[in-house]
């Protein structure tokens, strides 16, 4: 199944879209192959900007919410993406710990969570919301715009393991990017699955080294697709000396 995308476009199809749709079944192939040699991401967002006559991702997100926007038709897809991930993870997985971020009370986000949890449960999974900010000291229920509600735990750590109480998960999520660092609660977990990783956090990766990495991608499969790999690729460039707690420093920008 693939999703079939409703979008305002009722033009004829450019030049760009056209070579892609006609290569399909090589780029299918082109990536069947890359992740067998590449270990793809659980999951993750990407935004992409569309010139008209060029179409390029400007950002890409590992930590991705946003899960209540799905609408109810890729739903049925959300479960079998996640039921076929998990299988070549841990075939075996029963129980899975979310960990949202820390101090987000927006509504939306929490939406997003409780979309998140429903897609993991529908896949067969007991899946349920720890948070490790310092503020969650006992089972907290947030209430939704919708009626509904999200339960937030407090993590509890022994000395290799992650869980709740009176729940021990296989597998840990990480819906909170890290941007300030990764705490020491996530970190030396040798028993449990932990996705992402703790260096996928942006404390750690760069986004100027992220858009290096992909040019060279979009060489390739511009190469493959026969285009010039500026029409998949953002000009990009890096600023230094930024400091977004400094408002001063983001003169740099310009």
């Amino acid at each position: 199944m693939v999703p079939h995308l409703i979008t305002a476009l009722t033009g004829p199809i450019n030049e760009l879209e056209q070579r892609i749709i006609d290569s399909m079944p090589a780029i299918e192939r082109w990536f069947r192959l890359e992740w067998m040699e590449h270990t793809p991401p659980f999951y993750s967002s990407v935004d992409i900007r569309n010139a008209g006559f060029k179409l390029a991702p400007v950002d890409t997100n590992l930590f991705p919410g946003n899960w209540n926007n799905l609408t109810e038709a890729m739903l049925p897809l959300a479960v079998q993406a996640t039921m076929a991930s998990i299988e070549k993870i841990c075939p075996e997985a029963r129980n899975l710990l979310i960990i949202p971020e820390n101090h987000n009370r927006n509504p939306s986000y929490l939406m997003n969570l409780a979309q998140l949890q429903r897609i993991f449960t529908m896949a067969g999974l007991n899946a349920r919301l720890g948070s490790i900010s310092p503020d969650i000291k006992k089972p907290t229920e947030l209430k939704l715009p919708n009626g509904e509600s999200v339960l937030l735990e407090p993590v509890i750590r022994t000395k290799r393991r992650l869980g709740l109480k009176h729940f021990d998960p296989c597998t840990i999520l990480l819906n909170n990017d890290l941007s300030a660092g990764a705490p020491g609660i996530l970190e030396e977990i040798y028993e449990q699955y932990l996705l992402p990783p703790l260096h996928a956090g942006w404390s750690v990766r760069r986004k100027s080294r992220h858009f290096q990495s992909y040019e060279e991608v979009a060489k390739r499969f511009g190469k493959l697709l026969g285009i010039d790999h500026w029409l998949i690729h953002p000009l990009f460039a890096k600023a230094e000396g930024l400091d977004f707690n400094e408002g001063g420093s983001l003169g740099n920008l310009s």
